[in-house]
């Protein structure tokens, strides 16, 4: 059985959009804003449109817009509300609530892979809740900040309205770098959505269990936060962020640290380092003391 271990997936070749285009008349991916009304309206009892002024959606930079449709008709049967995001005027991620199941998955001829109450269809990256009759359809970039584990709030069932989020790029006050796992594991869990607890194998030496946290809000959106412990204490947290909001992080970085101490072709190290902006592959690195000071002197050759 597959893991969902979307931080270090890597994806190769071209991914089908099959199942999109088959079930959403000919929408795909990446189609823009306007190719998709076109096609989809016509099988929409009711839609709206909403432009975020100021992008929060992970793998939008420059502008954020959703296509909220309610009683959408397809070819397998109607889903009773469905949100499009577009991120640069590009479909970058579907949900579907209501009879999603039935209408996206059944009949496929391939079996899912389980984890925890999700079912997983590698092929066309569908990611579904049977639980909750909910259904994602990602693009292989949404796939690293886990955008499964979001749940659209301009859906009605959703409240129907833009949602608030933490903005602050600072370590969120309840994570204390060095604490016991028994100390943490219960505010970890409270401060997220839902979370995952696995043990390591021996490919990190500084840590030996991981707990996934799915939904902790930082930065301006709920993420995937991957907290390290080794030897029973916290040492690292991986927070899992998108290429495109690279300049939003930094610059709460900066509102929180002052400007890096450090700078090169895939870091910045902030808060004597303690905290790293990473940018070979888009995440947010917290650190003790102790492993901010050895990865300064091993890691980045720094006196």
């Amino acid at each position: 059985m597959k893991y969902i271990l979307f931080s270090i997936l890597i994806f190769s070749g071209i991914l089908s959009n099959a199942q999109t285009e088959t079930i959403f008349y000919d929408v795909g991916m990446g189609d823009n804003l306007q190719q998709v009304k076109t096609k989809l309206i016509p099988h929409l009892r009711s839609h709206l449109e909403k432009r975020i002024s100021d992008p929060v959606f992970p793998l939008a930079e420059k502008s954020e817009t959703h296509l909220i449709g309610l009683s959408c008709e397809t070819p397998n049967g109607i889903i009773e509300e469905i949100a499009f995001t577009f991120a640069d005027d590009k479909l970058s991620l579907i949900q579907a609530k209501g009879n999603a199941l039935k209408v996206i998955t059944e009949g496929r001829k391939d079996t899912a892979d389980i984890f925890m109450n999700y079912e997983v269809y590698w092929d066309d990256l569908i990611i579904a809740d049977r639980s909750k009759d909910k259904v994602w359809m990602l693009t292989e970039e949404g796939t690293h900040p886990n955008l499964f584990a979001w749940d659209n709030p301009l859906l009605p069932s959703e409240g129907g309205k833009a949602k608030p989020y933490e903005e602050s790029g600072a370590v969120p006050d309840f994570i204390e770098m060095g604490a016991t796992l028994n100390q943490m594991r219960p505010l970890l869990e409270n401060a997220s959505t839902f979370t995952h607890f696995r043990e390591l194998g021996p490919g990190d030496p500084n840590a030996q269990v991981q707990i996934d946290c799915f939904g902790i809000e930082y930065a301006g959106f709920p993420r995937k936060f991957e907290a390290r412990f080794g030897d029973g204490k916290l040492n690292m947290v991986w927070i899992l962020t998108a290429k495109a909001e690279e300049t939003r992080i930094r610059k709460k970085l900066i509102a929180a640290y002052g400007n890096p101490i450090f700078k090169d072709d895939a870091w910045e190290a902030f808060n004597n380092w303690q905290v790293f902006l990473r940018k070979d592959k888009p995440e947010v690195l917290l650190l003790t003391p102790e492993l901010g000071s050895y990865y300064k002197r091993e890691y980045f050759k720094q006196q």
